[in-house]
């Protein structure tokens, strides 16, 4: 049997679920790898998307309070964050890296919540062997809008943690959640 067309093939927004916005918000203690600092930035990667910040010079306690936005195919994939060393001469050093799930959060958002008082933990996620999390997650209503909260204690390193927050971003024409 056929149709009357040619065949549909699908697109990117027949699968995307929306884009997920990480503020990549600082760095504490982090590693010293020059001399007495390092000049750290912070790669995250999920799937086959790669997006970095900034690099901050000589500080291990850095400030990024950068966006980084990736978009969502697939709920069950981990967001990898690593941090380097940016060396001008010689290959960037590692500085450790935290693995988290995003379907915690997927989960929240996809209890469609609305009209919450600001400041509501919708759901918490415990730190454990299995996780990152240097101290308990809160995925939180504010003004309107479902954010996460992640303290990741780095691995591979000896000292060194990474604030984070995740939000949302719908996208008109995508598969939605």
């Amino acid at each position: 049997m056929t149709t009357g067309g040619p065949a549909r093939t699908s697109s990117l927004m027949d699968d995307l679920l929306g884009l997920l916005r990480i503020r990549i918000k600082r760095g504490v203690n982090l590693a010293v790898r020059d001399i007495h600092s390092s000049d750290p930035y912070v790669v995250a990667k999920m799937g086959k998307q790669k997006l970095k910040t900034r690099v901050i010079n000589k500080d291990v306690n850095p400030e990024w309070n950068e966006d980084l936005t990736l978009s969502v195919t697939d709920p069950n994939l981990t967001v990898l964050l690593t941090v380097y060393d940016h060396d001008m001469f010689s290959k960037d050093d590692k500085m450790g890296d935290a693995e988290f799930e995003i379907k915690p959060y997927i989960e929240a958002l996809r209890m469609q919540l609305d009209g919450l008082p600001s400041g509501t933990i919708v759901t918490t996620v415990q730190p454990s062997r299995r996780n990152c999390l240097a101290e308990e997650s809160r995925v939180t209503w504010v003004d309107g809008k479902l954010v996460q909260d992640l303290v990741l204690r780095l691995r591979h390193v000896e000292c060194g943690e990474v604030e984070a927050q995740l939000q949302w971003i719908d996208l008109p024409g995508s598969k939605g959640l």
